[in-house]
């Protein structure tokens, strides 16, 4: 399967892959492993989210947030290895939630990053995966992703 190909058959367009926003680089390759670093919600939106979810934002609008996250963490592995044909398997996603001490659904939002991965990948995007809650996140994005392939 072309992954460009059945990207543009989903009607999903990645992003430009973002600098790192400190002293570290995207990715890491060990091995046959890609390691990325976390990444946010950036992709197809009219601007950059901030805030919590349970305050500013629904878990509706976290999925979306985590599916956008996604695109972006695809955009920073292209970049890596030149083409998503070359991805093998996704093995793990992280997420962190930027969060009210009350909210439960954080596995909710981070299956728009899951779902994206395979819808994507198919089979190969289906991952392991952990998520947690946070009380405070980079640049107060609603979530922050990272990922493993």
């Amino acid at each position: 399967m072309n992954i460009e190909q059945r990207l543009s058959e989903l009607g999903l367009e990645l992003p430009q892959a973002s600098d790192p926003q400190g002293s570290y680089c995207n990715c890491v390759r060990t091995g046959k492993l890609l390691y990325v670093s976390g990444k946010g919600p950036v992709a197809g939106l009219d601007k950059v989210p901030k805030g919590k979810l349970g305050q500013e934002y629904t878990t509706a609008e976290g999925y979306v947030f985590a599916k956008a996250t996604g695109l972006h963490i695809l955009a920073a592995v292209k970049l890596e290895l030149g083409s998503l044909d070359k991805v093998a398997r996704v093995v793990k996603l992280q997420g962190f939630v930027n969060a009210t001490s009350d909210f439960e659904q954080h596995p909710k939002v981070l299956d728009g990053c899951s779902d994206l991965m395979a819808d994507v990948f198919g089979e190969k995007g289906v991952h392991a995966r952990s998520v947690f809650g946070a009380m405070s996140v980079r640049g107060n994005l609603p979530i922050i992703i990272d990922s493993i392939f």
